[in-house]
């Protein structure tokens, strides 16, 4: 029994008036309770209870020790309590760490809602491309868009992330639209991506997948740069739905090959590996997943 529980088993025994009382209480044996109280003794020296065998009474160093007991035992009980609610009512500073576009296009929207539901809660929302350490430096839910890599970190799949090959009416009457995969070597290519050179796409057909070269006239690691280009006519781009759903569903960019698809990606909320997950992260990953689906908006075209 460590010195708290010893502690507390004294309280018992003073308040009560009985080892056998005190253990019913702590669900403990009599000599257990016994034990303790005199290995209490043994360390402060000092007797603690005047003990008969009707009745056992604090000494006077035994009720001042009470005294501070009590006040230490209760003080433990209420932190106890606020830490526990910590994890069961959503108050504090939630953050949030998210890739830039679909922070600004569908995250920021999703966390104001949120906020409105639990007004309690300040939010600190970054946004980046980088895939961050959320432990480091400590960000409670971070969200990633990708295949996720094995790590240490604890994910949920919030929505699927599917990609698509578009490009603008006005681009496609010019040049004429790809009938193959191959075709996009003769096309004018949005690429995300570091370099124009040496650039392919992977796209599936039939259950395999394939690399296709392309000629990449353009490419940036910013998607909405892409998506302005692909909307002005500069080329065929491959971009997430939620960046180009509603694009599409406008009739500003048509969908290109789509019997040859990119592969499905995810996107993903991540956080570390605690045994508690703090009411604050587990409410926004359910709102997020309950908002996003199966098939989230974007995909309604």
């Amino acid at each position: 029994m460590d010195k708290l529980e010893a502690m507390n088993a004294f309280v018992k025994v003073v308040s009560l008036g009985s080892y056998a009382e005190a253990g019913r209480a702590l669900g403990i044996t009599r000599s257990a309770v016994s034990k303790a109280v005199m290995e209490l003794e043994r360390l402060l020296g000092a007797r603690l209870l005047d003990r008969t065998t009707r009745r056992v009474s604090a000494t006077e160093a035994g009720l001042a020790y009470y005294e501070a007991s009590a006040d230490i035992i209760a003080r433990v009980e209420e932190t106890e309590m606020q830490v526990a609610r910590l994890h069961d009512e959503p108050r504090g500073i939630l953050k949030i760490n998210a890739p830039v576009s679909f922070g600004v296009l569908c995250l920021g929207p999703a966390i104001a809602d949120f906020m409105e539901a639990y007004p309690a809660l300040k939010i600190e929302l970054t946004l980046n491309d980088r895939f961050i350490d959320p432990i480091e430096e400590g960000v409670d839910v971070t969200v990633r868009i990708g295949v996720l890599s094995d790590s240490s970190l604890i994910a949920r799949r919030l929505a699927p992330a599917r990609r698509v090959l578009a490009a603008a009416p006005g681009y496609l009457q010019r040049f004429g639209t790809p009938q193959t995969p191959a075709d996009l070597a003769e096309h004018r290519c949005l690429n995300y991506g570091h370099t124009t050179t040496l650039q392919r796409w992977q796209l599936g057909r039939d259950g395999h997948s394939v690399q296709v070269p392309i000629n990449a006239v353009m490419c940036s690691n910013n998607g909405d740069i892409l998506k302005a280009a692909a909307l002005m006519g500069r080329g065929v781009t491959l971009l997430p739905t939620f960046l180009v759903g509603p694009d599409i569903a406008a009739g500003r960019l048509l969908p290109v090959l789509a019997d040859t698809p990119p592969a499905e990606l995810g996107i993903f909320a991540l956080y570390a590996p605690n045994r508690y997950l703090a009411a604050k992260s587990r409410l926004l990953i359910d709102f997020l997943a309950a908002r996003f689906g199966d098939r989230p908006a974007w995909d309604q075209f």
